[in-house]
């Protein structure tokens, strides 16, 4: 919304201006009144809309990109399906499927505030990747601290990931959508990711999960085809 100033320009509802002492910003007699009363603290849902700001792949050429508000939608489909195809397809034992498409929901919220560390350099060795882990479970304490503080317990397990029994379906459905969005942009033409492709697919067949080994021989091929094809 905006409203006129004096002068006749326009200006927004709430202003950044320059005094002396820094930045400060000017927030409008309507805006002030739909804040009154509201917790300014409780930031935690509306940084979840901000997922859809950071871009995943940062070192690649891709042909569109991807952001973790999508790979983390598309990873919670993933670790929900394959949660259900070893119950009901395979037979064996399996937690709540439900539960482990909200950890994949929140498996990257810390990404929200220390960005997406490209692969090579998380991995690079085994002192980078401890001090990158060290760098999540900090922030995604901070992103607790934003929640109302009867809710932080509830969000806990899936922000900081320590529900053991949920983590091998996260972490399959999650190497799982980097393949699939590597298929994706070969099938565009882009062999900028064939390499990505074939580490993503060695990763997987690694894990031995049979859940996942069905996928890969059942589902995945779709992920080929063109529209008029499915």
């Amino acid at each position: 919304m905006q409203f006129e100033r004096e002068g006749g320009a326009p200006r927004s509802e709430s202003q950044n201006i320059m005094i002396a002492g820094g930045n400060h910003t000017i927030i409008s007699p309507p805006l002030q009144s739909r804040l009154k009363g509201i917790d300014m603290a409780n930031e935690f849902y509306a940084l979840m809309g901000r997922m859809r700001y950071i871009t995943r792949w940062g070192l690649m050429r891709n042909t569109f990109s991807e952001n973790i508000s999508e790979h983390s939608h598309m990873t919670a489909v993933l670790a929900h399906a394959l949660a259900l195809i070893r119950r009901d397809i395979l037979g064996l034992p399996t937690p709540d499927p439900d539960k482990c498409a909200v950890a994949a929901l929140y498996h990257d919220a810390s990404e929200i505030l220390t960005g997406d560390l490209p692969t090579p350099i998380k991995y690079y060795n085994p002192e980078i990747k401890q001090a990158y882990k060290q760098v999540e479970w900090v922030a995604g304490n901070r992103l607790l601290d934003m929640l109302p503080a009867q809710l932080r317990q509830s969000y806990a397990h899936y922000v900081l990931e320590d529900e053991e029994e949920l983590l091998p379906f996260v972490k399959a459905a999650d190497k799982l959508s980097a393949h699939i969005k590597c298929l994706e942009e070969q099938k565009a033409g882009n062999t900028e990711f064939d390499t990505a492709a074939k580490q993503t697919w060695d990763s997987m067949k690694a894990m031995a999960r049979p859940e996942l080994d069905w996928f890969l021989d059942n589902c995945l091929g779709a992920f080929t085809l063109n529209l008029d094809q499915l």
